[in-house]
């Protein structure tokens, strides 16, 4: 047995039973990352001496009976976009500079240094989160873990390919657009964009309330212990909600039986599938209606929201890159500098009307759940194509929003949203299954996913073991 294959929750027990110890799953989860890192390229650094001290600490923690918190030496990595204290936090930008005391954690990370978590590294992400692969100027491409000639699309894209190849169990990523639930389904492994402010954020992000922060892990169990942990207050985000009523991993059982839900292929023709994906989809959606789900073919009643999201997407961008100077300007992706000026173009009225269009959109969904309880569409209408390029080759888009058409509605609408792998391609590339609920019932999210693990529906698809 490998211990880079096992779950948190499988390390925890583990742990628990003395089978054996956080210094060996650190020392695993290492030694995967460093092989792994010269053709995938999932880390920006890693964190070996901090990540053993950790761990030895936990050891002896649990040698007395004593463990910390819910993920006492669990090996977790961290997008390059949240603070992590001690580290440099660089945004994928050689427009910051690493000098800097850089002595605040993220809530997120403040919360699993509480519990006990082992830091392994900084996973990589495009310039600011900006895209939907993960490439940048200051860290190169990051390869998907089933074919590194594919992406492994973004921008959590190193964290999904860590979690994917067994360095670390967990990780934290951030979605503006789908930028968990994108490189999970690209990846194969399970991806949640929480309800807004479920997971306090700070420093608030560029892109407003589009922006949430996330659990990236090999099932929907280890989210929801990770959801245990990162949901706790912090008073430096003035958005976030109040801690969820109970524990996420205790609503995991009681399946799905009488859950009324809505599938949507296509969100009513306004999305070309890839037939593979369709049918894979397709019958895993007849797996949720054997496990005793009402399931009906239906759609939202709402237009795509494309030039909305464009609009906050593209003035965020611009207020990122707001007070850099023009050498500096000239050091950033070019695509991300072609939606900056996009960006700096539009007013404030510009900005309000997409407002209301994503209010409308929100008061739309919140009707649709009136009648239903969970929405499940495609994750993405294709699956992981060439890397180190923004849209598919050929496909004559000109943005990453032309490809994810299933995932950035739902950032509008501040919904929970889930990925979980449910098979693959005839190339063995994984293909998602997204969940969404109402607002506030991240917990409904969960246990369907958890649900559809346990039957075996949803499964992670084994990636190649160590790259040379």
């Amino acid at each position: 047995m490998q211990l880079t294959d096992l779950t948190a929750v499988q390390l925890l027990d583990g742990y628990r039973k003395g089978e054996f110890n956080p210094v060996d799953a650190t020392g695993e989860a290492l030694e995967r990352a460093r092989s792994i890192q010269p053709e995938v390229n999932a880390f920006v650094r890693l964190t070996e001496e901090d990540a053993l001290a950790r761990a030895r600490e936990s050891e002896a923690r649990w040698r007395r009976g004593e463990p910390e918190g819910l993920l006492d030496g669990v090996p977790v990595t961290v997008k390059d976009i949240l603070l992590q204290r001690g580290l440099p936090t660089l945004r994928g930008s050689k427009t910051i500079p690493e000098q800097g005391s850089w002595e605040e954690d993220a809530p997120s990370v403040a919360r699993l240094r509480e519990h006990g978590a082992v830091f392994i590294g900084k996973t990589t992400t495009p310039e600011f989160g900006w895209k939907a692969v993960t490439d940048s100027p200051l860290s190169g491409v990051t390869r998907n873990p089933h074919d590194p000639s594919r992406t492994a699309g973004g921008s959590s894209g190193g964290s999904a390919a860590a979690v994917a190849l067994g360095a670390g169990p967990l990780s934290l990523g951030t979605d503006g657009g789908g930028s968990v639930r994108i490189p999970a389904s690209f990846c194969g492994i399970f991806g949640l964009k929480p309800t807004y402010g479920r997971v306090p954020l700070y420093p608030a992000s560029a892109f407003g309330t589009l922006a949430h922060v996330g659990p990236m892990s090999r099932d929907a169990a280890d989210a929801a212990l990770m959801m245990d942990v990162i949901g706790g207050a912090d008073a430096r985000d003035w958005s976030a909600l109040p801690p969820a009523p109970e524990s996420y991993v205790a609503g995991l059982e009681g399946g799905v039986r009488g859950l009324r839900v809505a599938y949507s292929p296509s969100l009513g023709g306004q999305v070309a599938v890839h037939p593979a994906v369709a049918s894979v989809v397709r019958r895993a959606v007849a797996g949720l209606a054997d496990l005793g789900a009402y399931v009906e073919e239906t759609d939202p009643d709402f237009s795509d929201p494309l030039e909305a999201f464009h609009t906050l997407w593209f003035s965020g961008a611009a207020r990122v890159t707001q007070r850099l100077s023009a050498h500096k300007r000239q050091l950033l992706d070019p695509g991300l500098r072609e939606v900056c000026v996009l960006g700096g173009r539009l007013s404030a009225l510009d900005y309000l009307a997409a407002v209301d269009v994503r209010m409308d959109l929100g008061r739309r969904m919140g009707r649709f759940h009136e009648s239903y309880d969970l929405l499940v569409t495609p994750t993405l209408p294709l699956t992981a194509f060439e890397a180190g390029v923004e849209v598919p080759p050929g496909s004559g888009l000109r943005r990453w929003t032309g490809w994810t058409p299933f995932t950035y509605p739902f950032n509008l609408t501040q919904q929970p949203a889930a990925t979980v792998p449910v098979g693959t391609d005839a190339d063995g590339l994984p293909v998602g299954l997204q969940i969404i609920a109402a607002r506030h019932h991240d917990a409904l999210v969960l246990r369907t996913a958890h649900t559809l693990y346990e039957a075996g529906v949803a499964t992670t698809p084994p990636a190649p073991a160590t790259r040379a």
